[in-house]
């Protein structure tokens, strides 16, 4: 759907989400699996993107859209290659416990055009050419206010709309942080001269250019001398930098793409106010290096999109939504911390060279290498869930299953992004008739033993619950304690028990998932 659809086709959603990036249409997407009605505004008249942003994808990624069923899509259209590094340090993962020990090349057009595919099939609407200008919530829901004087109402609004973010300022929410202290340019020109090939280090910083071994135009990235310009380049601030660094210009010309982006690292101080929610670029922004941005933001959208459909649909209470900010928050710090330690090591000066020299070192260490390679592909992430089985608070592995219906993969069984308690010991023995509107029983067996990246091999439960992000919720070891309590506070209370939620958005609910 596109800038022509009536402002009477925008007269309400269960959740309105600002921003077409990877963010936004993955929430879209998982929303929708929960038949929650959602829509998308997005300023953009078309999928068409300033600047080349993010260009691949780490293993975690893959394996979330590998739960969904999509990974093949994504597969298809990028390059499998060694992607995890650390400060350019680069991170082989190709011995991980993993079905997807690798990273994919694929600039963020094809993503956003793969991912925006996904959605269409669910009927999502994007409203594209619409910019959200303000906000203004109460305890019913939010009025989204559009350029050229539309208004928009909706249960919830989550706001995927990038590191300037007009839903985080509107709400409230501050955005606490490092400030800028170097800014570059990444573009895509055509040069009337031969430039000089290659990465350049100087005072400034990393400079390169290249051009795609299949031809088309060169690709720059040099860093500016100041870092106090927050507006888009033009071609004239890429000449001016060009020159700077390399004492010419090169003749450049016919941009294809220029963008510009700083170390900036800022981190939204809470995800949620009412009901207006972040993720993304709009809950946190850092420098590009290691190119753990879009990751986050997609797995920030998986993290949150069961959670708030049940809200909406009245199935948890409105409480279960600051787990989304418990658990995710503390991920994007992490991020912040490591891409500033990269920004750093990075620097040109022969003192950081040394530094950096001892870290590769030590990088090449085993446990070191794991550790790291671990973190920079996102196959680590542990919810605080309390203390059990290493399994708990983890990405559930994709074992291969024998199941009553034949051999099963457990991303397989996450395809619908229904929860799952999986029953590796006596069948029959679980009773899930109160929660069975909402939870897949499985029966199964597999081997005794799981493998965890960097953890290692570890014994395997005879049960677990599988929250539909793909991560553990509650292991069985030999007893059924806990599990009521671990149901309840993840998907609701029973069937037939007095419940405090209620539907949030009862107008709103397709309740066809």
């Amino acid at each position: 759907m596109d800038a022509a659809v009536s402002n009477a086709a925008m007269a309400g959603h269960a959740v309105v989400i600002a921003g077409a990036g990877p963010t936004g249409l993955m929430l879209a997407g998982e929303l929708a699996l929960a038949g929650v009605d959602v829509a998308i505004v997005e300023r953009r008249a078309s999928q068409d993107l300033v600047g080349l942003r993010a260009g691949g994808l780490h293993a975690r990624t893959i394996e979330l859209f590998d739960q969904r069923g999509i990974a093949e899509r994504f597969l298809a259209r990028g390059q499998v290659a060694q992607v995890a590094g650390f400060a350019w340090i680069r991170l082989d993962i190709s011995d991980f416990p993993t079905r997807h020990p690798y990273g994919l090349a694929l600039w963020q057009i094809e993503i956003e055009r793969i991912l925006e595919q996904w959605t269409r099939e669910f009927d999502v609407p994007i409203y594209r050419g619409r910019e959200v200008i303000d906000i203004a919530q109460d305890e019913a829901g939010v009025d989204i206010m559009l350029a050229g004087g539309m208004r928009l109402r909706t249960g919830y609004l989550v706001g995927c709309d990038g590191g300037r973010s007009t839903v985080r300022k509107a709400a409230g929410i501050d955005f606490p942080g490092a400030e800028p202290t170097s800014s570059s340019i990444i573009a895509e020109v055509e040069m009337a001269e031969e430039p000089q090939w290659g990465v350049r280090r100087d005072a400034l910083g990393v400079h390169g250019i290249s051009r795609h071994e299949n031809g088309g135009p060169l690709r720059v990235l040099v860093c500016e001398q100041s870092c106090d310009r927050t507006s888009e380049p033009t071609l004239r601030d890429l000449s001016a930098a060009l020159t700077a660094v390399y004492g010419t210009d090169y003749g450049v010309h016919s941009p294809t793409s220029i963008s510009r982006f700083t170390d900036a690292a800022r981190q939204a101080a809470s995800y949620r106010s009412g009901r207006v929610l972040l993720a993304g670029d709009a809950a946190h922004i850092h420098p590009p290096v290691g190119g753990q941005g879009l990751q986050i933001g997609v797995q920030d959208a998986v993290n949150l999109g069961w959670k708030l459909a049940q809200v909406v649909k009245g199935t948890s209470p409105a409480a279960l939504l600051d787990t989304y900010h418990a658990e995710r928050h503390p991920v994007a710090a992490l991020v912040l911390r490591n891409a500033m330690a990269q920004m750093a090591l990075l620097r040109a000066d022969e003192r950081t060279g040394a530094l950096r020299d001892c870290v590769a070192d030590l990088l090449s260490i085993d446990q070191a290498r794991k550790r790291f390679a671990a973190m920079m592909s996102g196959l680590d992430i542990r919810y605080d869930l309390g203390e059990g089985h290493p399994l708990l608070g983890r990405r559930m592995p994709d074992l291969d299953l024998v199941t009553p219906d034949g051999p099963r993969r457990v991303f397989a069984l996450l395809h619908r992004a229904r929860p799952i308690l999986l029953n590796l010991g006596e069948a029959g023995r679980f009773d899930i008739a109160p929660w069975a509107d909402r939870l897949r029983l499985i029966d199964a067996t597999y081997a005794n033993f799981c493998e965890l990246p960097v953890v290692g091999a570890v014994a395997l439960p005879d049960a677990v619950l599988i929250r539909p992000d793909g991560h553990v919720a509650w292991v069985g070891e030999g007893t059924r304690a806990g599990l009521a309590e671990a149901l309840t506070r993840w998907f609701g209370e029973p069937a037939g028990a007095p419940s405090a939620a209620r539907s949030e958005c009862p107008c709103f609910d397709r309740r066809s998932g």
